[in-house]
């Protein structure tokens, strides 16, 4: 496939708490950064697809940017918000429709664990209220139940868990910039078994913007683009195991992230093995783990050894997660997919500083995944 969609420019706003700084404003201030690298202005933007969860419809952000008309598309999907965003900024270059356009994610969220909305994800109140979605312990009773399976270790979680906080004190744009031993982490309070307190990561702020445009004009922006070779979001089969399931199906089905990286290596023409370095969804230390097998970068059960041999560190054979992840950063759900492109582009631009993956690397990867069942794939090159 031609490199036809090239990333030109990118903006973010730092993650973290930010009092007296809405998540538009945020978002905003991630727009202005992203037209600044392209050495664009808003007026130049021909369309735009943005998202949050939780602090408003994205499109309203042109009080702010300038009412120029442009086509201003909302999404929302769940923690796929910022890849669906991209998705749909991708498919409108490649379509023709319009030449450069830019993809916003950004979010504000309380303090505490998400609430989860059962009654508009159509199940009853009753679900909630229950305390059946609390995702801490869904991810709890998930990451438990293929640590029995495949042999996964509370020590690799540890590993996870500190590696996150070790590169997010890299990380000039991170929340949790201090680095926490294992020790502390295996320590820290229990809450949801087998996953402690630094096991997890929190709702948070912040805001990313990518501008986009025909890779034949790419030029006109940057002497540098990365060109996005696959964008991706697919939804659940019946039998995956969803924090939203009322029930568990007697099959067991793999989730929609093998679908979705399946899908992103066909459209890319590549396979695993071409990756450098991959940015995958950790809400939780065991979701790294799981999230390195359904990807197809290992075999189930193959991260025990990967992970204790230090191969995911940024200097390692596979560096995962190479800015802190979701548990350095936090999750402001709006943002976070596209916090991991923002990542791979500054990794692949040779941009990342202290952080930098070595050897020059070449591809880059990112996957999210949400409730209730959504992924979100995408490769990048140079």
């Amino acid at each position: 496939m031609s490199d036809d969609v090239a990333i030109v420019g990118i903006g973010m706003h730092e993650f973290g708490r930010h009092d007296g700084v809405t998540g538009m404003e945020q978002g905003t201030i991630a727009v202005r950064r992203a037209l600044a690298d392209a050495g664009v202005g808003w007026e130049d933007m021909q369309f735009a697809y943005g998202g949050s969860a939780a602090a408003g419809n994205a499109d309203t952000m042109v009080s702010h940017l300038g009412l120029t008309g442009l086509m201003f598309i909302n999404v929302a999907n769940g923690c796929a918000t910022g890849g669906s965003a991209l998705f749909g900024a991708y498919n409108t270059i490649k379509s023709g429709v319009f030449d450069v356009g830019i993809a916003i994610g950004f979010d504000k969220h309380e303090r505490g664990a998400f609430r989860v909305n059962t009654r508009g994800s159509g199940l009853g109140d009753w679900y909630g209220a229950s305390g059946l979605a609390l995702t801490t312990q869904f991810f709890g009773m998930k990451i438990n139940r293929y640590m029995h399976e495949y042999g996964i270790s509370q020590s690799t979680l540890a590993k996870v868990s500190a590696k996150a906080f070790r590169n997010g004190s890299l990380n000039p744009m991170a929340w949790r910039r201090k680095p926490l031993s294992e020790e502390e982490i295996l320590d820290s309070a229990m809450l949801s078994y087998p996953l402690t307190q630094y096991m997890f990561c929190s709702p948070g702020e912040g805001g990313v913007a990518v501008v986009l445009a025909r890779a034949d004009q790419a030029h006109r922006y940057t002497d540098r683009p990365i060109f996005l070779k696959s964008a991706v979001v697919r939804s659940r089969r019946f039998g995956s195991f969803e924090v939203l399931a009322p029930s568990i199906a007697l099959e067991h089905n793999a989730g929609p992230t093998v679908d979705a990286s399946t899908a992103a290596f066909e459209m890319a023409g590549i396979g695993p093995e071409d990756i450098d370095l991959a940015q995958l969804q950790d809400t939780e230390a065991g979701a790294e783990v799981m999230h390195m097998a359904e990807n197809g970068f290992c075999e189930h059960g193959e991260q025990e050894a990967m992970i204790q041999a230090g191969d995911t560190e940024i200097g390692g054979r596979f560096p995962v997660n190479t800015d802190g992840g979701c548990l350095a950063n936090g999750e402001p759900i709006g943002a976070s997919g596209l916090r991991q492109v923002y990542e791979n582009v500054l990794q692949l631009r040779g941009d990342a500083g202290d952080r930098q993956v070595p050897g020059n690397p070449r591809v880059a990867y990112t996957h999210v995944y949400g409730a209730p069942g959504i992924s979100g794939v995408t490769i990048l090159s140079r």
